[in-house]
């Protein structure tokens, strides 16, 4: 595993921690609000008992909150981890034809594929192919519909999203580094003093986590093994290690994949599916959001790594809080705290004019969000980049170069 890289900075003051927390918390409620009913339909679909659903949930978030928080230590970098969205939308489908026990042996090769593509370092070269303005515009059309979702839920509670926008301009202006915090707790209040997060039957319990002895099968090994390795390298991990390279994030591909593969690893008998470098979410803790100094955003990482353990220690009834908060404050919250990550991308994308081309080809290709043969747009968009980089410039990168 790679030493952090040490970068002279200026000491912590109680006044550094507060915003890099507070994108933290951001990235797990915008976590759980948006994407974790997927985990509740693919256990439907499985026909898991109450007690097996809520191991897969105290699996996931013990593991994605143990590998953030670990890797945000050690890199002193905003690594936020997340499970594989992509492949809990897969399993959804998946897992009505296959048994839970091949299940889980499957979680488990998928995991070990990912701990060997760590540990030789084939996706750490890969990574570095990259060039900056195909990444960064690849990471613009990826967060586009987030931040068109933040006004597009005005046409769904006008008063709610009008509140936020509203709010979030009048602290860009005023109080530009409060932004996001304002908006949250504007929200959260305004929510609260509406009734729209009924607390009065909250009831906190401690999960169980329920050990699945795994089987396997050629069948599930192809069926699902396969698929979920697959789009989770393409949809999760390749975008996600994007983000923080367009964020100025050296941070080697390597350990993260070979500890969040790892993780996934011991987590799949208790009903993980996998985790992995997050992307969406990543994106409101890496960039001058979370913190103007970037060697202090490694913060919210440890914020984010707390947060998922707490959930996960209470399985499904924390889960369910985040769950209920209504749709449009999410989408709403999302696309704000995305705002300036979404600009830095565009202005990162358009600095070089002989690379601009190739990276406004990205930009709308990402944004299209392409889908064939099972694999999602954030995967075309790289493609279609790169070798639209490669046909305006006569020659692919460098397979062994470092292009950022």
């Amino acid at each position: 595993m790679d030493a952090p890289v040490q970068s002279p900075s200026t000491p912590f003051r109680v006044a550094d921690i507060l915003h890099p927390v507070v994108a933290g918390i951001v990235s797990v409620i915008v976590n759980y609000g948006g994407t974790f009913i997927l985990v509740f339909q693919a256990a439907k679909v499985a026909g898991l008992s109450p007690e097996l659903t809520s191991s897969w949930v105290w699996a996931v978030s013990i593991g994605v909150g143990l590998s953030g928080l670990a890797l945000s230590w050690y890199s002193r970098a905003p690594v936020i981890t997340a499970w594989s969205t992509p492949a809990a939308a897969f399993l959804v489908t998946a897992l009505a034809n296959v048994p839970y026990s091949e299940a889980i042996g499957a979680y488990l090769l998928s995991a070990v594929g990912f701990v060997v593509l760590g540990i030789t370092g084939c996706f750490e070269r890969l990574v570095r192919v990259v060039p900056g303005g195909v990444a960064a515009g690849l990471l613009a059309g990826i967060l586009l519909q987030f931040g068109m979702g933040a006004f597009a839920s005005l046409s769904v509670d006008p008063a709610l999203a009008g509140l936020l926008i509203a709010a979030y301009v009048a602290f860009k202006r005023f109080t530009a580094r409060y932004a996001v915090v304002g908006i949250l707790l504007l929200g959260l209040g305004y929510l609260l003093l509406q009734g729209q997060v009924g607390l009065t039957t909250f009831k906190l319990e401690f999960a169980s986590p329920v050990f699945t002895a795994p089987t396997f099968s050629l069948n599930a090994a192809l069926s699902v093994a396969l698929p979920l390795f697959l789009i989770t390298l393409t949809g999760q991990y390749m975008p996600g290690m994007l983000v923080l390279r367009n964020d100025g994030f050296t941070t080697s591909a390597n350990p993260i994949v070979a500890v969040t593969g790892l993780g996934s690893l011991l987590m799949a008998p208790f009903g993980s599916h996998a985790f992995n470098i997050a992307a969406i979410t990543a994106a409101i803790c890496t960039g001058k959001e979370a913190h103007e100094d970037p060697d202090k955003r490694w913060v919210a990482g440890i914020a984010a790594g707390v947060c998922y353990i707490l959930v996960g220690v209470f399985g499904v009834t924390l889960a369910s809080v985040f769950m209920a908060l209504p749709g449009t404050f999410i989408t709403t919250l999302a696309g704000l705290a995305l705002l300036g990550t979404i600009s830095a991308s565009l202005a990162s994308a358009m600095a070089d004019a002989r690379a601009r081309e190739a990276a406004l080809i990205t930009f709308l290709a990402a944004a299209a969000n392409i889908s064939l043969f099972g694999i999602g747009g954030a995967f075309w968009g790289l493609v279609i980049g790169l070798l639209a980089h490669a046909a305006l410039n006569g020659r692919l990168p460098a397979f062994s170069g470092n292009s950022r």
